[in-house]
């Protein structure tokens, strides 16, 4: 008895050992697809609740869901959920509070729903014989303004219908065009284009008729693919609706002047109000009395990465004049306090996405919140409302009271996901990159690390190239990820990156392979320097977009750098790429016109002209629907790889865009990656 005693104590004193110094299990990618999403973040217009919508992913035996919740804006509100059914999107507070409008294809098309918050069911609203993919509602609680897909020459949605099923008949399959652009994205232009309505709901609260607040424009609002209703803005009486738009010309794939339209409610002119500035205006958003207009600004045409600066317009006068124009950050998420007199903003800020006050009057400009990417920025009474990511953290919803900066947790939708999982520690680092000047990064720590060991490097460099590698939780490029497979992670926000101010941003165009490729090689050998367990010597470096086009340029300028190379949608041939991409502005900003006319960018930073120095062994991934970086870019660097008789491999995936979205495709490509990895590393 006492042997067996002993035995079974000795047994658990084992199996305590072991759960004790178990091997920590970080990040995967099974365990992302698995993670709850947050959208549709609304608060009341009395600053009292927030709405917000749960995307939940099917999990064993467990369903798809995409419900609403309920909270009340306090730390210790509890949320409840208030739908039952699925994809509910688009989330409009009732101006009285009284209730949230949204949208939902309960019916069998994507129609607007109303739900009393004082109890009952959600009730149709709307009754329209096309989609509706959007909507907006005035304070005055009865101009509707929504975004259909219609037949520009019809004039009904009838019409539009009619046209829908014609074409649907046709036999033929041939698209026939008289003028660019004919694709974007990852999708052929239709002949369908996004136009604005608007619509009175009728006695009995019914909305089944609209009217074209664009009618015959040849343009989509907002524009696709990734504009949404963030673009419309509607004046509290109603009469009138401000959205972006890029009017309607063959000259479109090749300008960025987005401007500011106003049209009066029944009407069918739209005015440009920023018709003398020729470069980038969006964003409108109406001061708390609704006689001043905000909006962003660039002033740089034909460049979409320039300097978001912040105007007010006055309605009446038409006069503009730009706040905090001293201010070096390009800003986004314009919200009003109150009185009008506070503007909140986010912005890039040296690795994060912060939150920053300004005071209108005097263009002071304090940064109030800097931890990770914010986004969703509402204003609640003396609070903040916004959702925040970080590197060891997917989006959640925070409150940041004005009082006393406090900052404290909205929601967890995560927690139970994450209980279980280790993330490797970061850290933001400097060095002295090109020209002596100060760059920034990150290094990422494997999970589990053991101080005085050694580990292999994923070096990943982001795109853009105007981009950044910062303090955030990304579903396609996640650090964390490569920390929990045992590699240190190195990113570097080059010249080049955003969030550095507009100098910084600014110049790397004309020079893709110059700077940039110097505070690379300053910066890996800098982190290695300042953190001796990365193994500089034991690396790999990978890259999508302009990082793809960054791993074929450090293929034939820095190759003996790394011991393997990843290479996804990057560019090879830069005449090659003008040709057949879409938005012809990007190439002619960032190399000095067509290429037909003669800029020596197009052969000085060409990584197809340095093939004789490539060695390193690559793989290269490529979607075969990325109409921005067309696949013929990477198929062209495989066959020169294949072609030399370099260690590589292609995966092409059919349905993918510029990204890889769907969930066993991000599955097979970081298998892929980690298979390369580890057959070119040592650990």
């Amino acid at each position: 008895m006492r042997k067996s005693l002993l035995l079974l104590l000795s047994l658990f004193a084992a199996s305590a050992a072991t759960s004790v110094h178990a091997k920590p299990q970080g990040l995967t990618v099974d365990k992302i697809s698995e993670l709850n999403k947050i959208h549709s973040v609304a608060v009341s217009p009395n600053g009292h609740h927030l709405v917000y919508g749960v995307n939940s992913p099917a999990v064993g035996d467990k369903a798809k869901t995409n419900y609403l919740y309920l909270k009340p804006l306090r730390e210790n509100g509890v949320a409840r959920q208030i739908t039952s059914s699925t994809g509910e999107h688009n989330v409009v507070w009732a101006p009285d509070n009284s209730g949230i409008y949204f949208l939902t294809g309960r019916s069998g098309s994507s129609q607007i729903w109303f739900l009393s918050l004082t109890g009952g069911e959600a009730v149709q609203v709307s009754d329209l014989p096309l989609d509706i993919e959007g909507f907006k509602i005035a304070k005055n609680g009865q101009t509707f303004v929504l975004s259909i897909s219609v037949d520009p020459e019809c004039e009904t949605l009838d019409c539009t219908v009619k046209s829908k099923q014609k074409a649907a008949e046709e036999k033929a399959t041939g698209r026939v065009y008289d003028q660019l652009m004919v694709r974007h994205w990852d999708t052929w232009l239709p002949k369908w284009k996004r136009h604005l309505f608007s619509a009175t709901p009728d006695a009995k609260g019914k909305i089944t008729d609209a009217t074209d607040l664009m009618p015959n424009w040849q343009t989509d609002v907002p524009a696709r693919p990734f504009s949404g209703m963030e673009e419309v803005a509607i004046t509290h009486d109603g009469a009138q609706v401000i959205f972006t738009a890029k009017a309607p010309g063959p000259d479109q794939p090749w300008h960025t002047n987005y401007d500011l339209y106003a049209v009066k409610v029944g009407g069918n002119k739209p005015q440009n109000l920023t018709e003398q500035n020729k470069a980038w205006d969006a964003h409108p958003v109406l001061s708390p009395d609704g006689k001043t207009l905000a909006y962003l600004a660039m002033i740089k045409p034909g460049f979409e990465a320039d300097r978001f600066g912040i105007m007010l317009m006055d309605l009446k006068s038409g006069k503009t004049h730009e706040v905090a124009a001293d201010w070096d950050r390009s800003t986004g998420g314009l919200v009003f306090s109150n009185d009008g007199k506070t503007l909140y903003v986010s912005a890039q800020d040296l690795g994060q996405r912060s939150i920053f006050e300004i005071d209108i009057a005097n263009d002071k400009v304090e940064r109030l919140y800097a931890d990770g990417y914010v986004g969703d920025l509402q204003f609640a009474g003396g609070k903040l409302v916004f959702t925040r990511h970080a590197l060891n953290a997917p989006k959640e919803i925070k409150a940041l009271s004005l009082a006393n900066n406090k900052v404290y947790a909205l929601t967890a939708v995560n927690a139970d996901h994450l209980k279980e999982i280790s993330f490797g520690d970061f850290e933001q680092f400097t060095f002295k990159g090109w020209n002596d000047e100060t760059v920034y990064g990150y290094w990422v720590k494997p999970v589990g690390f053991k101080k005085g060991q050694k580990y292999p490097v994923a070096f990943l460099i982001h795109g853009g190239p105007q981009g950044s590698f910062g303090n955030m939780f990304h579903y396609r490029w996640n650090a964390q990820l490569w920390a929990a497979q045992g590699y240190g992670v190195v990113m570097i926000d080059f010249h080049g990156s955003t969030g550095y101010g507009q100098e910084f941003t600014n110049s790397i165009s004309r020079d893709w392979g110059g700077k940039p490729l110097e505070d690379l090689q300053k910066g890996f050998a800098a982190v290695a320097e300042q953190q001796a367990w990365l193994d500089a010597n034991n690396a790999c470096a990978l890259g999508a977009s302009y990082g793809g086009y960054m791993i074929n340029w450090i293929a034939g300028k820095w190759n003996d750098g790394f011991k393997c190379l990843v290479n996804h949608a990057g560019l090879y041939d830069l005449p090659g790429f003008y040709a057949t991409t879409e938005e012809l502005w990007f190439p002619e900003h960032e190399w000095g016109g067509p290429q037909w006319d003669g800029s020596e960018d197009y052969t000085k930073f060409n990584p197809a002209d340095y093939v004789e120095n490539w060695q390193t062994p690559m793989l290269v991934i490529h979607g075969e629907k990325d109409f921005r970086v067309p696949y013929d870019q990477g198929l062209a660097a495989f066959t020169a790889l294949q072609r030399r008789n370099i260690p590589s491999r292609l995966i092409m995936y059919p349905e993918e865009n510029h990204w890889i979205l769907n969930m066993d495709n991000l599955k097979q490509w970081y298998s892929e990656v980690f298979r390369w990895m580890d057959a070119w590393t040592e650990k």
